[in-house]
């Protein structure tokens, strides 16, 4: 009889985006820092709930 090697998972590559992996992130407002010092104006930073990404926009 030959040797039994015992079945592994493959490890998961990264974690699963969901939608956002088609363009459908879920933004919501980081409001940890709100004001700019190098363009010296408010802005808001929005960051994905799924996946970690983020966006700011000045205002």
């Amino acid at each position: 009889m030959g040797n039994i090697l015992p079945f592994r998972k493959p490890a998961q590559k990264k974690p699963s985006r969901g939608m956002c992996q088609h363009g459908f992130h879920k933004w919501a407002v980081c409001k940890a820092t709100r004001f700019d010092v190098k363009q010296g104006r408010l802005v808001t930073v929005y960051r994905c709930e799924r996946c970690g990404k983020q966006k700011v926009k000045a205002h």
